[in-house]
């Protein structure tokens, strides 16, 4: 009997110290609640923050641009408007830079004219009144200029033109040239000028412009023709080529032009 009551007390310590010994959590009886385990929480350990690494913007290299071979634009050349003064009783201004062209009008002694162009030469002046949109052609020895004509633009022939015919004349045709020494003969064909056309008794039915070397320069030098035939000096020792064209002349203006075939020049011989 001793024995069992001492293996009872056993039993029962040994129940005590299981109970102790199984935690620190102890489950809530409390109905309809959901037993929350207590969780003992330790230092935190210190959290050291980690540096986050800073983008580093790259500069693009800047975009270094070529320089571009810029053209200096060539000045303008600038030219004088000069005026002029008749000094002939009367002075015949024409439709183009010679006494073979059509006649416009005549200008007396004493008569102003502004001087707004020039024949390569200046031996022909493109003159005009002031308050007119005509402009025509005087002789320089026929006017005092106040400056120098070669201070005025060259207009002829590039910039000037001959007023057309609206006759319905054909340009003149099969235009042939023939070198004899330094002689060139030009040939043409034409129709006849019909009656009631020609400006005067004494008008040239044909005007033939030559660009033609003399003196070792290229000189402009305009012929007038009654028929289908000139001639004209043109000497070897130019570098520019000499050239020439035919107008069919009648005094409502002109046909043409048709251009002159040129011959080569004559090659000069040399002096022994």
């Amino acid at each position: 009997m001793i024995y069992w009551k001492t293996t009872l007390l056993l039993v029962l310590v040994s129940l005590v110290l299981f109970a102790c010994s199984s935690g620190s959590v102890a489950p809530s009886n409390t109905p309809g609640k959901t037993n929350t385990p207590v969780i003992t929480v330790g230092t935190s350990p210190t959290l050291t923050a980690t540096p986050s690494l800073t983008e580093t913007l790259l500069t693009s290299p800047t975009a270094t641009s070529t320089p571009t071979n810029t053209r200096t634009p060539s000045p303008i050349p600038t030219y004088a408007t000069l005026r002029g003064t008749v000094i002939v009783e009367k002075a015949s201004c024409r439709y183009g830079p010679g006494a073979m062209y059509l006649y416009l009008y005549g200008l007396v002694q004493g008569a102003n004219q502004d001087v707004i162009g020039r024949t390569d030469t200046g031996k022909w002046l493109l003159t005009r009144s002031r308050g007119d949109n005509k402009a025509c052609w005087v002789n320089a020895e026929l006017m005092k200029v106040s400056g120098d004509v070669m201070s005025v633009e060259m207009v002829y022939p590039d910039k000037y033109h001959l007023p057309p015919s609206n006759q319905g004349y054909l340009p003149p045709w099969d235009v042939a040239a023939v070198r004899q020494g330094n002689q060139v003969v030009i040939s043409w064909k034409s129709e006849a000028l019909r009656p009631g056309d020609e400006e005067s008794k004494t008008s040239v039915l044909y005007v033939v412009e030559t660009w033609v070397c003399q003196g070792g320069q290229l000189v402009f030098i305009p012929l007038g023709a009654y028929g289908p035939q000139a001639s004209v000096t043109d000497e070897p020792g130019c570098d520019q080529p000499s050239h020439g064209r035919v107008f069919f002349s009648e005094k409502h203006g002109y046909a043409g032009p048709s251009e002159i075939p040129w011959p080569a020049a004559q090659a000069s011989t040399p002096t022994p």
